[in-house]
């Protein structure tokens, strides 16, 4: 099986913490240079400094940007790819605050859409440029298990993520003749800041410590535990990998079996 990404940019956003400095990693143990993204820039140095150099001239890096600002975001996207091209292009960011989606104002969804679907496309748009040049690119949304199974109180969260599952197959679809690849990656529960909220909610509704909570949540999933940000991480590496390269327009379910639909 064809894992190597060595020759290889990828740009991982959301990468401080969780799945995207989890999938950081692994793309760079496959030999990738990273680019990692996110706001804090002390904090993305320290990600970089732990990067793995697994080949000879293996480079990593940063770069700031805001999901929040679009064209700011989109600039920032749009040089880096003038410096180098990214051949991979991972879609990362923390999901919308809970809430049922009928007592949502306005704001909260037009905040969603834009910290996700539209700072998506502003990045694929800058980096879209060096992938047809390659003639090569991956491109990996991070997205919810919502996309089949809206999952309660999280109204705004559903909503925005099932247009980005729409956007992504659309995109799979006309990017294809490039040789661009363009998935979806659905967490279940997983370890990260993200489930910390859930859990604190959880504690703040019906009590109980936090271990107690999360032992909860994994007697919901088949395989009765959560997941670790690297497994995630290890579905988004292969999908960025030569040996997926006939696989395109898929939402891929990372989630211990916890969906009911087929």
């Amino acid at each position: 099986m064809d894992l190597d990404l060595s020759g290889k940019h990828a740009l991982v956003c959301g990468a401080s913490d969780g799945i995207g400095k989890a999938t950081a990693i692994e793309l760079a143990l496959l030999g990738a240079d990273v680019t990692v993204l996110a706001r804090r820039e002390p904090v993305l140095q320290q990600v970089v400094s732990e990067l793995p150099l697994v080949i000879e001239g293996q480079v990593h890096g940063w770069r700031v940007g805001d999901d929040g600002q679009t064209q700011a975001l989109g600039d920032t996207v749009a040089a880096l790819a003038l410096e180098r091209p990214v051949h991979i292009l991972v879609n990362n960011g923390g999901g919308p605050p809970g809430g049922k989606a009928i007592e949502a104002d306005l704001d909260a969804y037009l905040t969603a859409f834009r910290h996700h679907l539209l700072a998506n496309q502003a990045r694929v748009q800058a980096v879209l440029p060096g992938m047809r040049a390659a003639g090569w690119g991956r491109i990996v949304n991070v997205v919810s298990t919502s996309v089949y199974e809206p999952i309660p109180n999280l109204g705004v969260s559903n909503t925005t993520r099932g247009a980005v599952a729409g956007w992504a197959k659309t995109l799979s679809r006309e990017l294809g003749p490039d040789n661009i690849t363009v998935n979806n990656v659905l967490p279940g529960f997983t370890r990260t800041a993200r489930m910390n909220h859930i859990v604190a909610d959880r504690m703040a509704a019906g009590g109980g410590t936090a271990e107690q909570v999360i032992e909860t949540i994994a007697t919901t999933v088949p395989l009765r535990r959560v997941a670790d940000a690297s497994e995630v991480a290890a579905a988004i590496a292969f999908l960025a990998s030569p040996a997926a390269s006939y696989i395109t327009g898929i939402s891929l379910a990372v989630d211990g079996g916890r969906l009911q639909s087929i």
